[in-house]
């Protein structure tokens, strides 16, 4: 029996996939969260072989969980579910340890084929993720100036591209604020930027926040 936790910040989304998940007799949900804090909560007091888990949640997003949840809890899977293409965030995402990642319009058999797969400590590469992966290996140089960022400056320069001052940052990844100016300063370097709405224009347009 290989145990779930859902982690989405809408109650519909868990209810739908908690039902699907309970028409397949080798699958059970044993918890659920609605944001990446109460995902952190979920495998410290939770007995989980696979996370399955949003992106984009108020507060504690998923991001911001996931380096969290891979130290309290090296073993469990974590199959990142989102909405947004996979050409977005997989790479980073599975860099920073996460073992898949789908978008939410995939066919609902793939996320349990996925989970399946994440839960016999495997990785979960779709074709799409794997023609990332190869692109990245014949392209290093060519990588987008998003993919070059580590899993921190990434966390810094989505919240500071949705608009987050370096206090509400700071406060939500336990930094300081001087950590976080060090940083923006990194990450504005390594993408050639200036300033926090070039950022944004970025984000937007590379379709990295909504």
């Amino acid at each position: 029996m290989i145990k779930i936790g859902i982690v989405d910040d809408h109650a519909i989304v868990r209810s739908g996939l908690r039902q699907f998940f309970s028409e397949h007799v080798d699958l059970r949900v044993a918890g659920e969260a609605a944001s990446g804090r109460e995902a952190i909560e979920l495998v410290r007091t939770t007995e989980l072989d696979v996370l399955v888990m949003d992106l984009s949640m108020p507060g504690q997003s998923g991001i911001d969980a996931l380096a969290m949840i891979r130290a309290k809890a090296p073993d469990v899977g974590i199959l990142i579910l989102s909405g947004y293409p996979e050409e977005h965030y997989a790479m980073n995402l599975i860099r920073q340890g996460a073992s898949g990642y789908l978008n939410k319009e995939c066919d609902p058999i793939e996320i349990v084929n996925a989970i399946r797969t994440v839960s016999l400590g495997r990785r979960y590469i779709t074709p799409a993720v794997a023609e990332l992966l190869a692109r990245q290996l014949d392209r290093k140089d060519d990588a987008a100036p998003h993919e070059q960022l580590s899993e921190r400056e990434f966390q810094v320069f989505l919240k500071l591209a949705k608009g987050e001052t370096a206090g509400d940052i700071a406060k939500t990844l336990s930094l300081s604020v001087k950590t976080v100016s060090t940083y923006r300063t990194r990450l504005m370097e390594k993408m050639n930027l200036s300033s926090n709405s070039d950022l944004t224009y970025y984000a937007l347009k590379n379709k990295l926040i909504d």
